[in-house]
């Protein structure tokens, strides 16, 4: 959740303070939990599950891969059995030693492949998913603020902000209205049927590469 909170803060960090202070009277003042508004967002729900296909291909690609090297790697320990035949001819095993080589080079260049496409496309996924995530973080503010000018509030607070030491920004609020609830039903009024919440934390960050022998 590491991207979610810095996208957060910066499309956050300035916004949810309300209309304007009141001139005279009684501050009318809300809270909203936006964490909750964006896990529970049936559109966050919607991203996470494209995304997570997304990286299901990355990873089926990269399989695919480590696969062809695998066999390539398979391959040159048999060469190498066969260089350490006293049985098999100096001309043979010169023969072999020179395809050997050249396998040996082929699998460096294509495992270096890999490394590279499996960072360029993980690269290009993170990126994707920030810039949807900010486009949702900002449509949801969009809402707050139209529901704060509805509703003649002077503050809206952001409950589910932490401090730089994970501690909430509002211990406690004097007589402050919750709309959470009202903002989420608002959300999810054109959610369609088949958009349940993701098993998966939205939005988890993308797959590293697989360790392992020359992996």
């Amino acid at each position: 959740m590491t991207i979610i909170r810095r996208i957060t803060a910066l499309v956050l960090a300035a916004a949810l303070c309300g209309t304007a202070a009141a001139q005279e009277g009684k501050l009318k003042i809300a809270t909203v939990d936006m964490q909750q508004l964006f896990k529970e967002y049936h559109r966050t729900n919607e991203a996470q599950k494209e995304i997570n296909v997304e990286r299901a291909r990355i990873q089926k690609d990269n399989n695919d891969r480590l696969a062809h090297i695998r066999e390539l790697d398979t391959e040159l320990q048999g060469m190498r059995k066969q260089l350490e035949d006293p049985s098999i001819s100096e001309s043979k095993k010169q023969t072999t030693f020179n395809e050997w080589n050249i396998k040996q080079q082929e699998g460096i260049a294509l495992d270096r492949e890999r490394r590279e496409f499996l960072q360029r496309r993980n690269q290009s996924l993170n990126e994707k998913m920030v810039q949807r995530m900010k486009g949702i973080l900002e449509e949801i503010r969009k809402l707050v603020e139209e529901k704060a000018k509805t509703e003649d509030y002077d503050y809206v607070f952001d409950k589910s902000g932490l401090s730089t030491s994970q501690v909430p920004f509002f211990l406690y609020t004097k007589d402050a209205t919750d709309i959470t609830a009202v903002l989420l039903k608002d959300l999810n009024k054109d959610a369609p049927a088949e958009s349940a919440p993701s098993e998966e934390p939205a939005v988890a960050p993308a797959p590293e590469a697989p360790a392992g022998g020359g992996e």
